[in-house]
């Protein structure tokens, strides 16, 4: 399993996959209007599940911005290291 993931691990996925760099990622964009079909959300969902972070189609499809995914994404990535760390992974 990779390294947790980063704040700039996450823009540089979206960024690949919205043919662009990561520093041209606007995470206030709404990720259809972004350009993201379904097809690449469930490669990025697939990506970010082998970091070890539960999360799905549905749970990024139902929020509105990159940063409501990058919030998603990083409490549950603490949550499962917390757990983790109290030995109850």
């Amino acid at each position: 399993m990779p390294a947790a993931l980063t704040l700039q691990q996450f823009r540089a996925d979206l960024a690949e996959l919205l043919y662009q760099e990561p520093k041209e990622v606007d995470l206030e964009d709404n990720p259809v209007g972004a350009g993201l079909d379904s097809l690449r959300l469930v490669t990025l969902t697939e990506r970010w599940q082998e970091y070890g972070i539960a999360v799905s189609f549905i749970d990024l499809a139902e929020l509105p911005t990159f940063q409501h995914w990058w919030q998603l994404l990083d409490e549950r990535q603490r949550a499962r290291q917390e757990a983790g760390h109290h030995g109850t992974a």
